[in-house]
C-alpha cells in the first residue's frame, strides 16, 4: 500500500524521472513480442516477472523479458500463475541456495522450520521442501493450522501458543534449515532449536 501511495523514497525519486510502476507478477497472453524473442509467439499463455521500471505488473498490459517469462500450464490459473513468480522463486532459492535441500528428493533428510507457513512464501516453501526429502516443521495462526498440514507440512505450531513460540518441533527434532518468512522474531530465537550445523 505504501507504494500505491508513493510513500517509498527510491519510487519519489525515481518518480521524477521515469514512470515508475509497481507490482512484480503477472499471468496472461502474450499480445506482442519483440524481434529476438524465440520462446513465444502470440496468444501463448505465460507467467512472467516484470520490473518496476518497465511499468509494473498493475496494468491492463506489461513488459517483460522471455528469460523471466515461463508458458502457464493449462491446469494453471490466472490467478494462481500471478501467485508464482517473487513468492514461489523466492521459496525455491531459499531452499536449494540457502538450506542446500535437493527438490528432487536425491539428497540426506534434513529437518526444516518455515515459519508462516501459510502466507505467500510459506506455503510455496512447504510444499517444494516435502519434494526433498524434508521432514518440515512449520508455523502458522490456529485458523491455518488445516491448511498448512494439507499442503504436507509433518508438524504444525500454532505461533501464538507457548509452544509455537518457542519454535520447538512436537517431536524434538533439531532444525537443520530455518526458512524464516515472519516478522519480528528475532534470528536468536531460533538457536536453541538448531541442529550442530544448522543455519
Amino acid at each position: 500500500m505504501l507504494l500505491y501511495y508513493g510513500e517509498y523514497l527510491t519510487f519519489k525519486v525515481l518518480a521524477h524521472f521515469i514512470y515508475v510502476g509497481t507490482g512484480s507478477d503477472v499471468a496472461g497472453e502474450v499480445v506482442e513480442v519483440g524481434p529476438g524473442v524465440k520462446n513465444f509467439k502470440i496468444g501463448d499463455k505465460v507467467v512472467a516477472m516484470v520490473s518496476h521500471l518497465n511499468g509494473g505488473g498493475l496494468s491492463e498490459f506489461a513488459v517483460t523479458k522471455e528469460s523471466l517469462t515461463v508458458a502457464r500450464p493449462p491446469e494453471v490459473s490466472a490467478a494462481e500463475g500471478a501467485a508464482l513468480p517473487v513468492a514461489g522463486l523466492t521459496a525455491q532459492q531459499a531452499l536449494v541456495q540457502s538450506a542446500g535441500i535437493k527438490l528432487d528428493g536425491s539428497g540426506k533428510q534434513v529437518n526444516i522450520l518455515i515459519t508462516a507457513a501459510s502466507g505467500g512464501v510459506g506455503h510455496f516453501a512447504v510444499q517444494l521442501a516435502k519434494l526433498g526429502n524434508t521432514h518440515v516443521t512449520a508455523t502458522c495462526g490456529a485458523r491455518n493450522i488445516e491448511f498448512v498440514k494439507s499442503l504436507g507440512a509433518d508438524e504444525v505450531l500454532d505461533y501464538r501458543t507457548p509452544d509455537g513460540a518457542a519454535l520447538k518441533s512436537p517431536s524434538g527434532r533439531k532444525y537443520d534449515a530455518v526458512i524464516h518468512c515472519a516478522m519480528g522474531i528475532p534470528w536468536g530465537t531460533f538457536e536453541p532449536n538448531l541442529s550442530e550445523n544448522g543455519k
